[in-house]
């Protein structure tokens, strides 16, 4: 899974229509060009790629030549809640995935939210029981001392995500942060417009 498309689709989804200094000044504003390795040209090929799939509409601003604004059609709109349903449930160790998942967390219902997190949650604790028999396995004690260091760092990047995945989870169950169908919830169409989102003028100028 590309964590750029679903970050793309997810901007122009929350601003209704956007154009690609737009899309990534909003990425740039969350660090996405570090921790997702978003890049000015990737975003703008995922734009073009995005609409010739079907999955985008282009269209041309006479007013203001070598601008194109964007906005998601059907298409578009089911592509963009299928990556961020998988973004959450997959156990697999992919931070910029995840990350883009989390950024989206709110434009799904609290229920489904949890259900996707519980899912990843017992991915994750499969995966540190196969650490834990490797790890237990009588030929790894021929291994070097050094090289067994990478069974304790799996194990023990395996147990932060449980962590964090079971505290995410209870926030949740508590009522924390407004998800879709409850309010104003950050991903929901055109929900960049809303108030409560608005950054400053400085950081979201053109």
């Amino acid at each position: 899974m590309s964590a750029t498309r679903l970050l793309v689709l997810g901007v122009v989804r929350a601003h209704g229509t956007a154009h690609g200094y737009l899309v990534r000044s909003e990425l740039v504003t969350w660090g996405a060009d570090e921790w997702a390795n978003v890049k000015w040209g990737s975003i703008y090929h995922a734009l073009r790629q995005l609409a010739k799939e079907g999955l985008l509409t282009a269209t041309e601003v006479p007013d203001w030549p070598g601008r194109t604004d964007y906005a998601l059609t059907e298409a578009g709109d089911a592509e963009f809640l299928r990556l961020l349903r998988d973004a959450l449930r997959q156990s697999a160790d992919r931070p910029d995935v995840l990350g883009a998942g989390v950024a989206f967390l709110p434009a799904l219902p609290r229920e489904e939210a949890i259900a996707l997190l519980t899912e990843r949650l017992r991915g994750l604790e499969a995966g540190r029981a196969e650490v834990d028999d490797a790890f237990a396995y009588p030929g790894t004690g021929g291994l070097p001392l050094h090289v067994r260091e990478l069974f304790a760092l799996w194990m023990t990047s395996i147990t932060g995500g449980i962590e964090w995945t079971r505290d995410l989870i209870a926030r949740l169950e508590s009522g924390e942060y407004v998800m879709s169908g409850e309010g104003a919830a950050y991903g929901d169409p055109g929900s960049a417009h809303l108030p409560e989102f608005i950054r400053p003028a400085s950081h979201g100028a053109e």
